[in-house]
């Protein structure tokens, strides 16, 4: 619910549990009045109070007052050389060649329903009565720049969806920084949370306490990154997974962004987020528009736990679209660890026979299958089947999958092109370039210019021809290197392009399955997901190091996004030895599947791949559309004893009738202190019984042992065991045992009805 009190000159913008205060000061100057717990009225008492402050200088029309400065109070779309020393949300090169601009309140428009931003993806409705939408009108007297402030609030969901809109109603000018939104808070008690890290390393959680200066995240690879996420979160004094105050903000883009929080002299904190200024200008002529990406924002009162789960069911219901957005997702063999570039048709057919009879649903032919791509070194652009390795082509293949009751899914990387390849010996100069240098190859590939039509057009009949005439149930979209040579706002140019290209893909074929990639997790973001309804979540399958990158993955994104896999050991990226429950315990926190060669197993641990199957089957709605609760987690206490020892997490069904709970060991310790495992999402006084996962490995244990199953295979309770969900939330569960390096549990709790 949105409202404006006239007689305050305030607006109040309502979310289930808390309101958002925008100020109108003197009829011009918008302001930031906070984000609160709901509040069911608003007097000025609780305003920033005005302050003849030090060096802060005061706008022309206030010249006898002295106690205003923008320079001190919470401004609402910060100007730049106007009094404000702080970082303008913008800034824009006037004919006159200043950064100067003033914007002033003329106008405003409340309405039910959300409109859908241009060319760019974003949250939608369903029905007008999902949210409210207030869109506020400023203006520059001097140039004529007209700048639209847009805020959704849903109604139901603890969030606020803001992007901003530019228009050149007078004299041209450029535009060479555009943030979605910015936000002023009145101190710097928070903590900045961030997801960092690198290839095969991605999304770690980083916090760190504000300080005075500027700090915050980017990139500039023309891509979300492996680097940074565009995801930040700032945490409340004492904020933790289940309790205290946090705000996370979330770009629906995956190109150049920023996200930053500057603290300024009087400690409060200018937090902003959009598209990175770097290598970013946009010239807009009289009468042109420039639209920012959406950012979606998230007030929790219970901690990240609260915040995770909003932006989950959010993204769920109004990001994710199409036939995919709320079907199960399928149990996926993936050829490219078993075979990477040499394969052949009766290779293939042998691998799926294996994986069919295990109960696996969907078989992936990774790279390799088109041009004479033997290796990395060409044939991207030429997307024509290789008839010398599969000289029935891929009618062949899909009709054989198919035929053995699987679907079929099919690897691309459209938006890459190799200086081997017929289509650049046509046209070299759709890769992108800077005329007169020489171009960086990366992978032994360039980067086709997404910002041409041409070009877009191209890939759009190539991809539909061979999409059209092979029934192809899935696509992987890779992206495996970050483009460079590129001129000012050719990023933003590339990711207009793309993302027209997925719209007509995604139009005209529905019933496909598209799963973003990028070198693994390089493009896990929310601007991939509304085209794309999940991610390769990390090329790296190593089980230990993929708790760290799932979990904070979790923090804005649902398990029905992250893809992941149970790989062979020693583990491809890292080397390690995990034991095959483990491996596939942790994968079972998303959308399921292999990437091996079964082929190499033996029968023991392929009847325990079919045991893992049939479990996956029974749990995997509950995981990929329940509610998360990150139970234990490798940030929660760096000054503990358990501290990283073993990770624990619960998916939970919404009718909470259901729960699926994985705890899983880094490392043991002898004689370990005890620890405690606390479930949470349960009804308090309902009664739930234990289901262990079984596999055929701890079968043949206790038949040959005749004794206590392995330490590392060692459930929490006997199966059968009922507790209440009170118990179990509130006293918690003791773990016994010893477990081995990698050990892990895996449980469902069934409701006693």
């Amino acid at each position: 619910m949105i409202c404006f009190d006239k007689e305050k000159n305030v607006f109040l913008l309502h979310t289930p549990t808390s309101t958002y205060v925008i100020r109108l000061y003197n009829g011009k100057y918008l302001l930031h009045g906070g984000w609160f717990h709901r509040l069911s009225a608003w007097s000025d008492v609780c305003v920033m109070p005005l302050a003849d402050r030090a060096y802060c200088p005061v706008p022309a029309d206030e010249h006898d007052k002295a106690d205003f400065s923008l320079d001190a109070q919470q401004c609402e779309y910060p100007v730049a050389m106007r009094s404000d020393f702080r970082q303008p949300a913008f800034e824009a090169i006037g004919a006159d060649g200043t950064l100067a601009a003033d914007l002033y309140y003329c106008g405003h428009r409340i309405f039910k329903g959300k409109k859908q931003l241009e060319g760019l993806p974003a949250t939608y409705i369903e029905a007008d009565e999902d949210a409210d939408t207030l869109e506020i009108d400023l203006k520059d007297p001097h140039t004529g720049l007209f700048v639209t402030l847009s805020y959704t609030v849903w109604n139901k969901f603890d969030a606020i969806c803001r992007h901003t809109v530019f228009h050149c109603g007078g004299e041209a000018l450029t535009l060479r920084k555009a943030m979605s939104a910015s936000l002023d808070f009145p101190h710097s008690r928070y903590r900045l949370l961030q997801l960092s890290g690198a290839h095969a390393r991605e999304r770690h959680v980083i916090l760190r306490d504000l300080v005075p200066g500027i700090q915050g995240v980017e990139s500039r690879r023309c891509m979300s990154s492996h680097q940074e996420n565009p995801f930040i979160a700032l945490l409340g004094a004492g904020a933790t997974e289940t309790s205290g105050e946090v705000y996370g903000f979330n770009l629906v883009y995956s190109g150049n962004f920023t996200a930053q929080v500057e603290v300024d002299q009087w400690s409060m904190s200018r937090l902003q987020m959009g598209i990175n200024p770097y290598n970013f200008d946009w010239r807009l002529e009289a009468g042109e528009s420039f639209c920012t990406p959406e950012i979606v924002m998230v007030r929790s009162e219970a901690g990240l736990g609260s915040m995770s789960r909003t932006y989950h069911d959010l993204y769920r219901r109004h990001l994710c679209r199409g036939k995919w957005r709320d079907a199960d997702r399928p149990i996926v063999i993936n050829n490219w660890e078993a075979t990477y570039f040499s394969f052949s048709a009766q290779k293939l057919f042998a691998l799926a026979d294996t994986a069919a009879k295990e109960g696996v649903e969907l078989f992936v032919l990774d790279d390799g299958w088109f041009g004479k791509r033997d290796d990395d070194r060409s044939s991207l652009g030429d997307w024509v089947v290789d008839r010398n390795k599969l000289p029935n082509g891929l009618e062949e293949i899909a009709n054989g999958i198919h035929q053995r009751g699987m679907k079929f899914g099919l690897w691309f990387e459209p938006e890459m092109i190799s200086p081997d390849s017929e289509l650049y010996r046509a046209h070299p100069d759709w890769a992108l370039h800077v005329e007169g240098r020489d171009a960086v190859l990366s992978r032994h590939q360039f980067v086709l210019n997404m910002g041409r039509k041409e070009v877009v057009d191209y890939l759009a009949e190539k991809l539909s021809a061979i999409l059209s005439a092979v029934k192809i149930d899935y696509i992987k979209w890779d992206f495996n290197r970050s483009p460079s040579d590129m001129h000012l706002g050719d990023s933003h140019r590339f990711y207009l392009g793309l993302y027209r290209l997925m719209e007509i893909l995604t139009e005209r074929f529905p019933d496909v399955l598209f799963e973003s990639c990028s070198g693994g997790g390089g493009r896990f973001d929310a601007g991939m997901l509304y085209y794309m309804p999940q991610t390769w979540t990390s090329d790296n399958t190593d089980a230990l190091s993929r708790i760290a990158i799932q979990l904070g993955t979790s923090l804005a994104y649902p398990a029905s996004a992250m893809s992941c896999h149970v790989s062979a050991v020693p583990n491809h990226q890292v080397g390690r030895i995990t034991s095959l429950a483990s491996r596939c315990r942790v994968a079972m926190a998303g959308t399921f599947g292999y990437e091996l060669d079964l082929n190499k197993l033996s029968p023991l641990e392929l009847e325990e791949i079919r045991d893992q199957i049939i479990w996956y089957k029974s749990i995997r709605h509950t995981v990929q559309f329940g509610d998360l609760y990150r139970l234990e987690t490798p940030w929660t206490s760096p000054a503990a004893a358990e501290f990283s020892r073993f990770a624990a997490w619960e998916h939970v069904s919404k009718d909470k009738s259901h729960a699926v709970v994985s705890i899983v060991w880094s490392y043991s310790e002898a004689n370990p202190e005890n620890a405690v495992v606390r479930l949470q999402g349960l009804e308090e006084d309902a009664r739930y019984t234990f289901t262990s996962m079984q596999s055929a490995v701890m079968r043949e244990a206790q038949k040959q042992a005749n004794a206590a199953l392995p330490a590392s295979q060692q459930t929490i309770v006997p199966d059968g065991t009922c507790a209440t969900g009170a118990e179990l939330m509130y006293a918690g569960l003791r773990i016994l045992g010893k477990p081995q390096y990698g050990g892990s549990v895996h449980f469902m709790l069934n409701k006693v009805v």
